[in-house]
């Protein structure tokens, strides 16, 4: 439910809740039967409790909201922060990278086609980035395992990865 929903409801339960309270001062000066009071006076108490838990639901609701942007502000520091510190090897690790691209001779075409690979885009990600078809950036990766010696994506990855990653 919406903030807009949440809204119309309370107001709803409200006027409803003060329309019982005006039709009991109106029927307890009538004297109009105790089971009939009771019948309407439940029905301004659950009123009033729906308004209650509606109003307990938003607050909650705007708790949990700004705990989690907190949360993501957090994330988003860590994020920028390790940019920051990492931005140098990053770069030499694309440097060295577009290098062996240059010696397994790859195209302009293909080397934009394998850092998409690498970064983990689809071939339909990588076709749509590069207005082009599926068909072509399949292609384009097929050329690109001959010329790298690997048969697939995953060889490709590891090719770069393996010394990057050792057990400690």
């Amino acid at each position: 439910m919406n903030k807009k929903e949440r809204i119309t409801m309370i107001l709803i339960l409200l006027s409803i809740s003060l329309i019982t309270v005006m039709d009991l001062i109106t029927d307890s000066k009538e004297g109009v039967a105790w089971w009939h009071v009771f019948l309407e006076g439940s029905v301004g108490i659950v009123a009033v409790i729906g308004v209650f838990f509606l109003l307990k639901g938003t607050l909650k609701l705007k708790y949990n909201l700004a705990k989690e942007r907190k949360i993501s502000e957090s994330l988003e520091q860590d994020n920028q922060l390790w940019k920051e510190r990492s931005k140098k090897f990053i770069e030499g690790l694309s440097e060295s990278i577009d290098h062996q691209l240059v010696q397994w001779k790859l195209t302009r075409s293909e080397k934009e086609v394998a850092f998409m690979l690498l970064k983990g885009y689809s071939l339909k990600e990588v076709a749509r980035l590069r207005n082009t078809t599926e068909k072509t950036a399949r292609a384009q990766s097929a050329a690109i395992y001959a010329k790298a010696g690997v048969s697939g994506r995953s060889q490709l990855s590891a090719f770069f990865l393996e010394d990057l990653l050792v057990p400690q």
